[in-house]
């Protein structure tokens, strides 16, 4: 069975995703996704131990030995994305049902359903497959269903927003495909391993530069690296609730993964960091993305469309520590992967709850909303504390460990934008607590019927929050996993 592992979770939801187009029936759709999500969970966790004390899982399709067959394999890294993609997945669905039935309409509910398990497949595959291909063919697969997903609302400004999310991320594929296709003409394979081999002879090649140029582009603009971020805070904003928490919690961090499995795993980082020098336009682009996505952010009175720009910059920490180009930088920018799931699921969780009960995530509509809604409120304080960076929060544990990284450099212009990151961070998130606690509701305005959120979502909720402590009092675990990952891509460098 755990041979099976690295294929059965990347099946397991496309094999059901039809299913939800025959049964159709809310609950039924509802139920069967559940229970894929958290199988596919399940089988994470039972993989990490093997990857981790033993090694590498390696599948190979058809029987096909690699290079010449498909390969899926799970490593260190992978394995780690993997646990962090399901279990947003699972924590999200278990949450997901009132909030679809509140925001979708009724006859498109067992499409979304469909859509989501397909987007799955598609994050997973990426993830888990060891050939750049299908490596591509799973980033069509999640953002086709993507696009469908951001668009299923009621709202009709979503059509535009995921429309804007089609061209760019279609141009983004386009540049992928092209570096790809480069990269097969100058070694004639597609499986990384062999790849990383054989481009060890190649690296003073203008073909294979021009490929590390394109696939770099392409895969920024993926997940919204300043400045190719435009997409992102419409698509986050206008989708609905549920989609903006899973989009924002595991997308991102997957195509991160996929550009340090490409700078990394195939290019090398002697070639990255030595030849051509990647981690100096990854670190400007980095501290550009902290200080316009934080800035944003603070204009903004709608929290999903603050919660989009405060993404912009969180992706900047994650991009900052590859750029930063040490085992602590680059573990920095791994462990964020983790931590920003859990702060980012909770933050839009919690927008979910209050859109729910007052069909508005402005602020100027949330007075007094700490009152009514005391549970959800509660969370988006924990949460954004820990976006901010305090201490017994994972948030804290990721800008410990960039702060680490930029000290041993000497480079005390990393630990400002650090700070004053956090800084801003505090600014924008103490505009909703002010006025979800210190402020009354205007006259007139009816909050009779604001209360909680339906049971389900708010424990869902409190799982997250519960998770976001944990992992800032014991990062032991994440941490450890972390830097594995992180000496694994690195090997024998500097």
């Amino acid at each position: 069975m755990i041979a099976h592992l690295p294929a059965l979770q990347v099946v397991l939801p496309l094999l059901f995703a039809p299913v939800c187009v025959l049964l159709r029936q809310h609950t039924l759709v509802w139920l069967v996704t559940l229970l894929v999500s958290w199988a596919v969970f399940i089988m994470a966790c039972l993989s990490i131990p093997v990857v981790f004390d033993i090694g590498p899982l390696s599948y190979e399709l058809g029987g096909w030995a690699a290079p010449w067959g498909i390969e899926y394999k799970l490593d260190q890294l992978s394995a780690f994305v993997v646990l962090i993609v399901t279990a947003i997945g699972a924590i999200v669905i278990t949450y997901a049902r009132q909030s679809v039935t509140h925001e979708i309409p009724r006859d498109r509910v067992y499409l979304f359903y469909t859509a989501y398990l397909l987007n799955l497949t598609g994050i997973l595959g990426v993830v888990v497959t060891g050939d750049v291909f299908n490596l591509f063919v799973f980033i069509e697969i999640s953002s086709l269903s993507s696009y469908a997903l951001i668009s299923i609302g009621r709202d009709r400004r979503a059509l535009m927003a995921a429309y804007r999310y089609l061209v760019l991320g279609t141009i983004g594929a386009t540049f992928i495909l092209i570096g790809v296709g480069l990269l097969y003409v100058m070694t004639g394979t597609l499986n990384i391993d062999d790849l990383q081999q054989r481009l060890v002879d190649l690296e003073e090649q203008r073909t294979v530069i021009t490929a590390l140029a394109f696939l770099t582009v392409g895969i920024s603009l993926k997940f919204a690296l300043f400045p190719l971020h435009f997409w992102l805070p419409n698509a986050y904003t206008y989708a609905p609730s549920v989609i903006s928490v899973f989009l924002a919690s595991t997308t991102t961090k997957v195509f991160i993964y996929v550009l340090l499995r490409f700078l990394f795993s195939i290019f090398g980082a002697s070639f990255v960091y030595d030849v051509v020098h990647v981690d100096r336009i990854l670190l400007i682009c980095s501290v550009l993305a902290i200080f316009s996505g934080s800035l944003s952010a603070i204009y903004q009175d709608n929290i999903k469309r603050m919660l989009a720009y405060s993404s912009i910059a969180q992706i900047g920490y994650m991009v900052l520590g590859v750029g930063l180009a040490s085992v602590t930088g680059v573990l920095a920018g791994i462990i964020h992967l983790f931590n920003h799931a859990l702060m980012k699921a909770a933050l839009f969780m919690c927008m979910g709850c209050v859109f729910y009960r007052i069909g508005s995530v402005s602020i100027g509509q949330m007075k007094g909303i700490g009152r009514t809604m005391p549970w959800t409120m509660a969370a988006f304080v924990i949460a954004g504390l820990s976006l901010v960076g305090v201490p017994l929060t994972v948030g804290f544990i990721s800008k410990w460990y960039l702060i680490q990284a930029a000290i041993e450099q000497d480079n005390w212009v990393i630990v400002i934008t650090v700070l004053a990151g956090s800084l801003l961070a505090m600014i924008y998130i103490w505009r909703v607590v002010e006025a979800a606690y210190f402020q009354e509701p205007d006259i007139g305005t009816d909050t009779a019927g604001h209360g909680e959120a339906p049971p389900m979502m708010v424990i869902a909720l409190w799982v997250v929050i519960i998770a976001n402590i944990y992992f800032g009092i014991n990062a032991e675990m994440t941490s450890g996993f972390a830097r594995r990952s992180a000496e694994f891509l690195l090997g024998a460098w500097p």
